[in-house]
């Protein structure tokens, strides 16, 4: 057993069938009602919801949906196993990030999120325990999506509306059960915020007139990555970005992808090189971590040479 929770249990299983037996995770969701009719229509929302995972799982920062099965009005997801450590445990192991490590991550989990936004797929509970570091190429990876929780949430037959995601890290709007894209980007803003300071947006201050977390004195940062947050995680939905696409417009504002190429040792998976035009298709195509680092270098010594030849 990985873990257990509100909705049903996760376990680390072997694939006995293919061959080698490869280590997979099986989420087991279990429905608090044993109506027939209700039970039937879950399970038709449940099959939907699992082929939107499944096209989600082509992309090389979520796991791939290996399968999915109804058993005796119980649910079933056969997933991808992701060798590596979340983001929460990192941080406990090895502490807070730096500014420079924050940016780069926000530039990849943007992508990802502009990738399942682009897919009508809203996650509903980002946060440090749901994104893994790969351990063999140190990609990003995002895990346990809410919208199958939210259809077993759904068939339950207690007449008590089910909140989907984590207090502090979810917007108020998820509260109301109004997820939209926007409350994506607000988990994250969060998340960067725990990053950077090592506390949970519970173990922070709160503004008592405007619900607003107060994070700056915690850390210093630069006012443009703190200006970029604070709108990230703003209560009020018309004062928040509204979309992946405008977080990374400003974010390459402040930092061009050009300008973290120091840190390409420590994160081989930054892609590098992109301009404003390249988010969509960016978003689409996966390139492996060695080649974008070859890449990357390639280009830095093209644009060494380039300057020499301009000095001389």
């Amino acid at each position: 057993m990985l873990g257990r929770g509100g909705f049903g249990v996760t376990f680390l299983a072997r694939d006995m069938y293919l061959p080698g037996n490869p280590l997979c995770v099986i989420k087991q969701l279990c429905p608090k009602t044993s109506d027939a009719i209700v039970l039937e229509t879950a399970r038709k929302r449940f099959e939907c919801e699992a082929k939107t995972l499944a096209k989600l799982g082509s992309h090389a920062h979520i796991p791939m949906l290996l399968d999915y099965f109804t058993i005796d009005g119980e649910f079933y997801l056969v997933q991808e196993y992701v060798q590596g450590a979340t983001l929460a445990r990192l941080v406990r192991r090895f502490g807070v990030m730096s500014e420079i490590e924050v940016k780069v991550f926000l530039h990849e989990m943007l992508h990802i999120l502009h990738y399942i936004h682009k897919h009508n797929v809203i996650h509903r509970d980002i946060k440090p325990q749901n994104i893994i570091r790969c351990e063999d190429d140190g990609r990003l990876v995002l895990i346990d999506f809410g919208a199958v929780k939210e259809t077993i949430a759904q068939s339950d037959d207690t007449g008590v509306s089910n909140f989907i995601g984590t207090v502090g890290f979810a917007p108020p709007e998820q509260f109301s059960l109004r997820s939209v894209y926007a409350s994506d980007i607000y988990a994250l803003g969060i998340t960067c915020i725990y990053l950077l300071t090592g506390k949970g947006p519970l173990d922070l201050e709160s503004d008592r007139a405007t619900g607003e977390i107060r994070w700056r004195g915690e850390v210093q940062v630069s006012d443009s990555l703190g200006d970029i947050l604070d709108k990230m995680v703003k209560v009020a939905l018309e004062e928040r970005y509204l979309s992946a696409r405008a977080v990374l417009r400003s974010l390459y504002k402040e930092s061009p992808p050009e300008d973290l190429l120091y840190c390409l040792a420590s994160q081989p998976f930054l892609d590098m090189g992109l301009t404003e035009n390249d988010i969509e298709s960016s978003s689409e195509q996966y390139i492996p971590p060695i080649v974008r680092t070859a890449i990357a270098i390639r280009e830095w010594k093209a644009r060494l040479e380039a300057r020499a030849a301009g000095l001389t």
